[in-house]
């Protein structure tokens, strides 16, 4: 046992550790939702967090340790971002054509997570600050942590939810779109992007670049919407 820890405080002191660690839990959980025939109940995300959260758990390791060596992987969330633009640029000509409708889906569907957050929130006696985490829980992290400091919120409570939202998106959408029958790639990957920001995105890439180019594009606009509506509805409802 001496040597094994010893080995664990040799191994911990590099920050190689905790980034090998992240794609191996990423891989093993690509492997489990290949094996459950892509059932989005598994989604390797969730795995992948599950897995590493109790490592650390079980090792004792701070998580400021765990990001100090895993941050690579929090750098490359800058050019994925950006390199939705593709999926998007190739289907430039079914966006143009329905512009229309998909403004209207994202300001809609941006009023209705927000209302709900709140409405469901205060129905179960929420304090102010969750409330004010809550209401962006369906926008991209950075974005809903900066609408929530400028709210006076908890930006930090703000980011576990948006996690959480993504990964149940990500995870139940494609079973609600499909018990409502809802073939459409363009009306499926705007739904998942209004929803559940980048992690629905990538969920909705993996299975139609159509769903995945309309999911990042409402994932872009739902953040627009959600920064201007969001300290609006507020001020209406309290």
């Amino acid at each position: 046992m001496d040597d094994l820890r010893d080995v664990w405080v040799y191994l911990s002191a590099s920050p190689l550790l905790h980034l090998t660690l992240t794609l191996v839990a990423f891989q093993a959980g690509s492997c489990i939702y290949d094996r459950s025939g892509r059932n989005p109940l598994f989604n390797p995300v969730l795995i992948a967090v599950l897995t590493i959260v109790g490592i650390l758990l079980i090792t004792g390791t701070p998580y400021q340790d765990y990001f100090d060596g895993a941050q690579f992987v929090h750098f490359l969330l800058g050019p994925a971002t950006v390199s939705l633009a593709i999926p998007l640029y190739r289907q430039f000509d079914k966006v143009r054509r329905s512009a229309f409708a998909i403004l209207a889906s994202i300001i809609t569907g941006s009023i209705t997570a927000m209302a709900a957050a709140l409405g469901i929130g205060y129905a179960l006696g929420a304090s102010r600050d969750t409330l004010i985490a809550l209401a962006p829980k369906s926008v991209t992290a950075p974005v809903a942590m900066g609408i929530t400091e400028q709210l006076g919120g908890l930006p930090s409570l703000t980011a576990v939810l948006v996690i959480l939202t993504g990964i149940t998106g990500a995870m139940l959408g494609p079973i609600v779109l499909n018990i409502f029958r809802l073939k459409n790639w363009q009306a499926r990957g705007l739904a998942l992007g209004t929803a559940s920001h980048g992690i629905g995105t990538a969920r909705a890439l993996q299975v139609n670049e159509v769903a995945g180019a309309f999911s990042g594009l409402a994932m872009g606009l739902n953040a627009l919407a959600t920064a201007i509506l969001l300290p609006i509805l507020w001020q209406l409802m309290f």
